[in-house]
């Protein structure tokens, strides 16, 4: 009974719902290109100074991806030295101008040409901008709320951060139907014998001159409020420590936890502090490859060649893509909320072996559907069933485990090392997705099958159970 009243729940749930502000970021941003993709490759289609074949429009499309996995890479860094909350800050404000950007990149080349070459190159330079919020915010807000959380609901306060990005993905879908309105996407001809692509002269012109721009311009709103926010968010009590500030820890700790319970956890950082304090491999290779294998697994088990490309997927079995897709969306908002109330009660372990075991489910369900030329309702259903086993294990559990698993004095470089791996790997998935489900869907989706029965066995020999445990428990944890 006392061990529930200990912490103030209030202020906690306030400083999570800021924090998680960030991953509703990262979800808009990456979702934003799947409503405005098409608009975007017929504005750049009309160019006079260049041809857009279809892989500088695939480029184009993933170009926010590289600064992902940059922004993850230097995320240690920047956690290290200006700490969690301030690079959290220079994640709303790349967030920001990349928005800005992104909806009228002539404005940097002082130019009203549009649809040239070096308004390609402008726009792609402000998605790279926005690519490093997002890989800033995808390592940092996870690290944040748990170095805030107590160790009691850590994984349920974590995991929110998913359903966040989930929630992104959602509204964004959403505000792109709104913008497009009665207009409709350009269409598009493609030459067969050369392979050039040309707007139909019967398009939209709004939607090729305009829409997409209101998308990407939209997320610019959110940007600002996340920015104005975390003016009133406390620093971690953990980096507090790093940093010889232990009264201002104490200060945030006892405002989070009381004042004795405080006195205890700031003992325990104290103590876990001082132990071999900038060696990345202080506790062994295992623990750092286990962590990269977690992110590597999150991506390979194929999950973005759904997010990314759901309505186009859905149109080829026979339903209303965009329909489907949203659909798709609340379940995934739904099964998110059953890891949330779960994680803390059930561990990580299990969810992530259960959620492996219903996303081979689901994806051989569909290689099968595709062997036998089944289209419509079942293929759909698959689909949306093996996305619901992901929203409620890997989805979540993946970013729990990152932010918990590794000790006090490596999280900031281990996690940036680890979500690296995370957006290089979601890079080589959604760049060879397209050319692999159209080689072979059975293909595809069986080999996305094999990679989620290869993951419960990870999980089940490998990692272990972080429930109930503080972070200052990670050290020894990896000490035996």
């Amino acid at each position: 009974m006392g061990n529930k009243r200990e912490y103030n729940l209030g202020y906690i749930v306030l400083i999570t719902l800021v924090a998680t502000l960030g991953g509703l970021l990262f979800g808009y941003d990456t979702a934003v290109i799947n409503g405005a993709e098409k608009g975007l490759e017929g504005f750049f289609l009309l160019a006079t100074d260049f041809q857009y074949t279809t892989l500088l429009h695939g480029i184009t499309s993933s170009s926010a991806l590289i600064g992902c996995v940059i922004g993850a890479a230097i995320s240690g860094f920047f956690a290290t030295r200006i700490g969690r909350r301030n690079s959290l800050r220079i994640a709303s404000l790349l967030f920001f101008l990349s928005a800005l950007g992104c909806y009228h990149p002539e404005f940097s080349l002082h130019t009203d040409v549009v649809g040239s070459l070096s308004t390609l190159i402008s726009f792609n330079f402000y998605r790279l901008i926005g690519g490093l919020g997002i890989g800033l915010a995808s390592a940092i807000v996870p690290m944040y709320i748990a170095e805030i959380a107590p160790s009691s609901i850590r994984g349920t306060l974590v995991s929110c951060n998913q359903f966040a990005i989930i929630f992104g993905m959602l509204v964004v879908y959403f505000v792109n139907y709104l913008i497009i309105g009665n207009h409709t996407n350009p269409i598009i001809n493609t030459d067969p014998v050369s392979g050039i692509s040309s707007v139909d002269p019967s398009s939209d012109a709004w939607t090729i001159s305009t829409g997409w721009r209101y998308m990407f311009g939209s997320g610019a709103v959110i940007a600002a409020v996340f920015a104005f926010l975390l003016l009133f968010v406390p620093k971690t009590p953990r980096y507090l420590t790093m940093i010889g500030q232990e009264p201002e820890a104490l200060r945030v700790l006892t405002k989070v936890n009381g004042v004795e319970k405080a006195q205890q956890i700031l003992g325990e950082i104290k103590a876990a502090s001082q132990e071999k304090k900038e060696k990345l491999l202080a506790y062994g290779l295992g623990l750092i490859v286990i962590g990269i294998l977690l992110s590597v697994f999150q991506q390979v088990i194929g999950i973005n060649a759904v997010l990314y490309y759901s309505a186009r997927i859905f149109d080829t079995v026979g339903v209303d893509g965009m329909r489907a897709t949203v659909i798709m969306g609340i379940v995934n908002i739904v099964f998110t909320v059953i890891a949330i109330v779960t994680v803390d009660k059930f561990g990580r372990k299990p969810l992530l072996i259960i959620g492996s075991i219903g996303m081979a489910i689901g994806a051989f369900a569909v290689a099968i559907s595709a062997h036998l030329g089944i289209s419509g309702i079942l293929p759909v259903v698959s689909i949306i069933f093996y996305a619901a086993f992901f929203m409620m294990s890997w989805g979540p559990i993946c970013w729990v485990l990152i932010s918990e698993i590794f000790p006090n004095t490596i999280r900031g470089q281990a996690v940036a090392i680890a979500v690296a791996f995370q957006w290089v790997f979601n890079f080589i998935v959604s760049s060879t997705f397209p050319a692999l489900y159209s080689f072979s869907p059975i293909v595809a989706y069986g080999l996305y099958g094999t990679v989620c029965v290869l993951a419960a066995l990870f999980v089940w020999k490998w990692v272990p159970e972080t429930k109930g445990k503080t972070l200052e428990d990670m050290s020894k944890l990896w000490k035996k």
